[in-house]
């Protein structure tokens, strides 16, 4: 039985090493958290700063306990908005979306700037 697993586990190891890969591929990966996220901290958006935007800061996990990531600036993408990390609370618990650089255009589904999408921890909603 065991000799069967691992023949199995080695094709599948095998035939993944010559599928495509896409160019644009990420990875993902979801953190999942029983007890929700402290009170985001206010942080004062600095004065705005020609080519970049302002992302806020956010509570991470690291595994134990929250910790706060404080707000930096990122450099603008051409034709990309910026959405901001944001916590969600889930069926199985707190889930961080670490937002990032996505498509789109200001103005149509994205966060950028000090907002942070519909949260209660970020604007008082749900």
């Amino acid at each position: 039985m065991k000799r069967l697993l691992y023949t199995a586990v080695l094709m599948a190891a095998a035939a993944g090493a010559f599928a495509p890969l896409q160019a644009s591929a990420q990875v993902g990966v979801s953190v999942v958290v029983g007890s929700p996220p402290p009170p985001v901290r206010y942080e004062a958006a600095p004065p705005g700063r020609p080519g970049y935007v302002w992302a806020p800061g956010y509570w991470n996990w690291d595994g134990r306990r929250y910790i706060w990531i404080g707000g930096h600036w990122e450099a603008r993408h051409a034709g990309r908005v910026y959405y901001a990390p944001v916590w969600r609370q889930g069926p199985r618990g707190w889930v961080l979306d670490r937002g990032g650089w996505r498509g789109g255009r200001p103005g149509h589904g994205g966060h950028h700037g000090g907002h942070h999408g519909g949260d209660r921890h970020h604007d008082g909603h749900r």
